[in-house]
């Protein structure tokens, strides 16, 4: 009998059991169950609600159950409804009438709400590990192209010589971001519902701080209808996720754009690109464009869950029994593709000398010249101007920077002299940089220092 059917003259319709069954989603989350169930009855008998002997009985019930099910030996049938009937159900198995006391004092509605928290505490921490996986092997190429220049982009339109360091280090610095938000998350996360019952809390003596502390948990959810009825946290850790793809996205669309023919920087090993059925010389950057495809799904959650919750009167409606669905399908996701990522870049070779000689002399070096009249003393916006017109010129003779004759330059402005040709190569326009967190080499290596030691400190 289900656990809520003592009312009713009829079995809920065998279809409509299967169409509301959880147990598929839910069942992921047995342990988050049993953990909430045994610090459930331990409160109740501290507070003599349940006796030692029935919660001793319980407790190890409870354990040899979670055991089953890590072995098999329990099956997810639809016909159990949840994760929750079926531990019940077996708990009275094996203990007869005791295991019926488990349930005192609590509804599925704190519980669900619980384990959803108690998951969300494992995975938060299991994400902020695979960001530091990642952060990791971008901190190790960007230690070996130290020296490694590359274009920076704008608009896809070369801007400006960077060190490929420095445009690896930038990844570095959003991940930690998302690490922080994570860590936020996690304040809000690890707060325990438990004890809120159905909406109204209960008549019986309970004790909600001492399970939250069993349970290793900051504090309770003051409000028992809001530690029910409420999802925001889940939308929170969903959201996050949604940023953190967000970032992968935009890396491996530049790890496509890299592997390319036309840009020829980025030859990932044959273990993490595939070939074609057709055409024998394709060698495909899959891994990079299922990271990216699979950013659908995590924003597809995140909206997903907006939808679910975005019109539901308090408290507890069956709507939210979806939220599952998308938490762990924006989690999982996150994890696997932080995963991969920093397994495709390990096993990426980067062409050092693909793009130096290249620049040299390029348009990107146009900005270096409005620098050099600057420190000239002409007003930066005239500067601007000036160096424009020797584009321009550049562009009509389709001649680089360097190409121009110093008679061409003195023609559009008496401050330019012939050590003009000493700025415009692409190693002197990055050793030139002075700004703090610039792509300098000096800069670089205070950069890879300062993420090494962060890295260190926040791996313990």
């Amino acid at each position: 009998m289900a656990l809520w059917n003592s009312r009713f003259r009829k079995s809920l319709d065998k279809d409509a059991l299967k169409f509301s069954s959880s147990i598929d989603i839910d069942g992921k989350m047995y342990n988050e169950d049993i953990d909430g169930s045994m610090a459930h009855v331990q409160m109740l008998v501290k507070q003599k609600i349940v006796s030692a002997n029935d919660g001793k009985a319980i407790l190890k019930a409870l354990e040899e159950i979670r055991k089953e099910i890590a072995a098999g030996k329990i099956k997810f049938e639809w016909q159990k409804e949840d994760i929750h009937s079926l531990i019940e159900e077996r708990l009275v198995e094996k203990v007869g009438e005791r295991g019926k006391r488990l349930h005192t004092a609590r509804s599925r509605n704190d519980q669900v709400s619980l384990d959803e928290r108690l998951y969300m505490r494992k995975e938060i921490k299991n994400l902020i590990k695979f960001i530091r996986e990642f952060q990791k092997s971008l901190l190790k190429q960007a230690e070996k192209h130290k020296d490694t220049i590359i274009s920076g982009y704008t608009h896809l339109q070369r801007a400006q010589p960077l060190l490929f360091a420095h445009h690896l280090i930038a990844y570095v610095s959003m991940l930690q971001r998302d690490a922080e938000r994570l860590t936020d998350c996690m304040t809000r996360a690890n707060r325990s519902p438990l004890g809120a019952a159905a909406l109204a809390g209960t008549t019986l003596p309970i004790d909600r701080s001492y399970s939250a502390k069993l349970l290793n948990m900051n504090s309770i959810i003051e409000n028992s209808l809001d530690a029910v009825s409420d999802r925001d946290v889940v939308i929170e850790l969903i959201n996050d996720c949604s940023i953190i793809m967000m970032h992968l996205s935009r890396f491996s669309e530049e790890m496509v754009l890299w592997s390319s023919q036309e840009f020829g920087f980025a030859n990932i090993d044959d273990s993490y690109a595939t070939g074609s059925s057709l055409m024998p010389q394709k060698k495909n950057p899959d891994i990079a464009e299922l990271i990216r495809g699979k950013v659908g799904r995590v924003y597809g959650s995140l909206f997903g869950m907006l939808t679910i919750m975005k019109a539901l009167p308090l408290a507890y409606n069956r709507d939210m029994q979806e939220d599952k669905v998308h938490l762990l399908e924006a989690v999982n996701t996150t994890k696997d593709c932080l995963h991969f990522a920093a397994e495709m870049l390990k096993n990426t070779k980067f062409i050092k000398n693909r793009f130096e000689k290249e620049l040299d002399g390029d348009l990107l070096l146009a900005t270096d010249l409005v620098d050099y009249l600057v420190r000239k003393k002409i007003p930066f916006r005239e500067a601007h101007h000036i160096v424009g017109e020797i584009v321009a010129q550049c562009v009509e003779q389709n001649k680089k920077l360097n190409e121009l004759p110093i008679s061409d330059y003195k023609r559009v402005s008496a401050k330019f002299d012939s050590d003009i040709f000493v700025i415009l190569t692409s190693k002197t326009s990055v050793v030139s940089k002075l700004s703090f967190g610039s792509t300098s080499p000096k800069e670089i290596e205070k950069q890879i220092l300062y993420w090494k030691n962060i890295l260190k400190t926040q791996s313990r």
